[in-house]
């Protein structure tokens, strides 16, 4: 159990945590909220041991393995199966040591071990949930260097599910990934066997993978069970008994409060009147919880709406390179109020289908019609880092209204939620939340026809997402979306434009039919299909793909060398002369681990067929 008993966090003088114990059973999938800035991160520094807390105690079972997702990407020449699969550092060590061990009886221990972990099965695992991730069978062996950095995270992400750790902390896991990764990784974590706390300001998570929900706010940690829609129907009652509960000592003090004002004089009543003063002083205040009010986000609407449709695309090609481009044979049309999400694994050309319609791409062929005098604004998270981290929030709309005076200025960047001192704070200074808002602000600053936003709810906690989806709605141009959030989709997007194969198809069903098409196909065996590390590019040209066969016939051969070494150990264990009378259990966990290495052996063998195969026809 994890028993965090009186706990109080101080971290730069900010008291985060106030005098808070909570109880979290084994095999409990929790959901951990709160505003941004609260201390949720800083919490699971502490669980960690990497932060000393001010005053009480955190403690785990003696044995338990704590593992969170690392702060640093992964890089280098290996491969990301390799990765992923060295992330079980006690399997990690036991083959390693296999390779060297001649001593009979410590061979049939590390054997034994290997079995009782089912280690030779881990390949198969670690291959499965690095596909949910979204890389295919090629990726997984290509090296991490090829990747960029949000890749190289959901390889640090798979890395820490495969090494399935008793307590599993996750930090916004969804940050670095698609909507296609976030519903396998919701359908994960829902069948995870052990204990996991994810911090996560996504509601479709919170309510299909948690048993339970931990609130951190003002101070105080409150564990509720259920889902997070049972937490907010649990939450709301409470503050209703709250506020009752105040109600009723108010009027309680108000009525002591009297009796000691008109008697306190008398001297027939002081003794009565002193007692009312110390029944003052022994009645607490009941504090209601306070819910903090949400700034608004507002999207300014356009000056006139234009005629439809604003874009027409007609039998357009995009890409980088014409000999390959990404997309193909893309016909489509956008009007006014159009409220389109985009679908598809990222990779597969949405990035590119937005730079298309925001004019940032010119098409190889086919046309694209735009309505005249069309204003496009863009978001995507990447630009956070094209924020002057010295200037603040007004410097940044100054920079937009040239000669305005002061009090307009104020008043603009008061409109997207930056009012008074807020507007002063230097951008560098923001919390990842605040550079989301100022950036969506100066984005639309000028009312334009049409919005495209690009993952735009990272960074923003439950309350601001619900903000945005009402800003979306409201405003009264063309929203096109790519975001991980399902809810936002949900409660903004009336199309579903799935972004796959090269082109873009109107999708009719629902997000809960797409979530069954997603899990399906990932649980399945995947397509191969390269994916270029930074954005959506050709694949590689012939040559590249033999090189990569030479490669997977390689890695294929030094499997077959390692498991037949393994077999032969093995075979020197089980040919001791008293190992079936002297340990007959130890004999049979043997036999079954030379079945299991057979069984390995057998498909490293195909592997090394199949790839030989396709390098011949390749070279042919």
């Amino acid at each position: 159990m994890l028993s965090i008993t009186d706990l109080s966090i101080r971290l730069a003088g900010r008291l985060l945590i106030d005098s808070s114990s909570v109880q979290i059973a084994p095999g409990s999938r929790v959901g951990m909220v709160g505003r941004n800035g609260t201390g949720k991160s800083t919490l699971f520094k502490v669980i960690r041991g990497e932060l000393a807390a001010e005053h009480g105690s955190v403690t785990l079972p003696p044995r338990w393995r704590v593992g969170s997702l690392a702060q640093e990407a992964p890089n280098g020449p290996e491969s990301l199966i390799s990765v992923v699969l060295k992330a079980d550092l006690e399997r990690d060590a036991l083959l390693t040591e296999a390779e060297t061990a001649t001593d009979p009886h410590r061979i049939a221990e590390i054997q034994t071990r290997l079995v009782d972990i089912d280690a030779h099965s881990a390949p198969s695992r670690a291959a499965a949930i690095l596909s949910g991730l979204g890389f295919s069978a090629t990726d997984q062996l290509r090296p991490c260097a090829e990747f960029s950095g949000g890749w190289r995270m959901r390889v640090a992400l798979a890395a820490t599910l495969f090494a399935a750790p008793d307590l599993l902390l996750l930090d916004e896991p969804t940050n670095y990934l698609d909507l296609e990764g976030t519903l396998w990784l919701e359908d994960h974590l829902a069948h995870y066997p052990r204990t996991v706390i994810v911090i996560s300001h996504d509601r479709d998570l919170l309510e299909s993978s948690v048993d339970q929900i931990l609130h951190l706010e003002r101070g105080k940690l409150t564990l509720y069970k259920g889902t997070y829609s049972s937490f907010e129907e649990q939450r709301a009652a409470r503050e209703l008994l709250d506020a009752k509960a105040v109600k009723r000592q108010e009027a309680e003090r108000a009525r002591l409060q009297s009796f000691v004002d008109r008697f306190k004089a008398k001297a027939s009543k002081a003794r009565q009147a002193q007692s009312r003063v110390k029944m003052l002083e022994r009645l607490k205040p009941i504090t209601a919880l306070v819910t903090e009010d949400v700034r608004e986000i507002t999207f300014p609407a356009p000056e006139k709406l234009l005629s439809p449709p604003i874009i027409a695309v007609d039998n357009v090609s995009v890409g980088y390179d014409p000999a390959t481009p990404v997309l193909s044979r893309v016909t489509l049309r956008i009007d006014n109020d159009d409220r389109i999400a985009l679908l598809g694994a990222n990779g597969n050309g949405k990035s590119t289908l937005v730079k298309l319609l925001a004019a940032r791409l010119a098409p190889f062929s086919g046309k694209v019609t735009r309505a005249d005098k069309l204003s496009i604004a863009y978001f995507a998270q990447h630009q956070l880092d094209e924020l002057n981290e010295d200037a603040s929030a007004y410097d940044h709309v100054r920079k937009l209204m040239g000669d305005a005076p002061e009090a307009k200025v104020r008043a603009r960047a008061g409109a997207i939620g930056f009012s008074g001192k807020a507007a002063d704070t230097k951008a560098g200074k923001l919390s990842g939340g605040e550079k989301a808002r100022l950036l969506l602000g100066l984005a639309t600053f000028y009312g334009p026809n049409m919005i495209i936003l690009d993952e735009p709810t990272n960074h923003l906690d439950i309350d601001s997402r619900a903000a945005l989806a009402e800003a979306i709605n409201e405003f009264p141009g063309a929203i096109i979306m790519v975001s991980h959030d399902r809810y936002l989709i949900e409660a903004c997007a009336d199309q579903l434009w799935i972004v796959a194969d090269r082109t873009v198809t109107n999708y009719d069903g629902d997000l809960d039919e797409y979530r069954r098409m997603v899990l399906s196909a990932r649980n399945a065996e995947p397509a191969p299909r390269e994916r270029n590390a930074a954005s959506e590019k050709p694949p590689r040209p012939k040559s590249d793909n033999r090189g990569s066969l030479k490669k997977r016939i390689a890695e294929a051969e030094s499997e077959i060398a390692r498991v037949t070494d393994i077999i032969a150990k093995i075979d020197t264990a089980l040919a001791l002369p008293d190992i079936f009378t002297r340990d007959p259990k130890q004999a049979a966990q043997l036999s079954k681990a030379r079945a299991n290495a057979a069984d390995a052996l057998a498909r490293a063998e195909e592997q090394w067929l199949e790839a030989s195969a396709q390098f011949d026809e390749a070279a042919g």
